[in-house]
């Protein structure tokens, strides 16, 4: 019997990918704007469990939200792949 993966079952479930932003103070740093960015599998529109991490953000962390950016992908499909033409490296 084959498992299926538990990411693909939550994407039937209609989970997607969500990525969100958040830029934040932090009292000690004032004037620097920070990023966190982090990704899941949540459910749109009502994002709930971006919803719970960002109030367990206010709650627990020390740090002042600025602005919260949410994108998600809405569709199920399969990988894309391409050719790449040019590859650069630093260092």
């Amino acid at each position: 019997m084959e498992r299926v993966d538990p990411d693909f079952a939550s994407q039937l479930g209609g989970k997607r990918l969500t990525t969100t932003e958040v830029l934040y103070f932090m009292p000690d740093h004032p004037t620097l704007l920070q990023s966190f960015l982090w990704q899941t599998q949540d459910l749109a529109p009502k994002y709930p469990r971006v919803i719970r991490f960002l109030d367990f953000w206010r709650r627990e962390i020390d740090a002042v939200i600025h602005t919260v950016r949410i994108a998600h992908n809405g569709l199920i499909s399969p990988a894309e792949w391409r050719k790449v033409d040019i590859e650069q490296r630093l260092n």
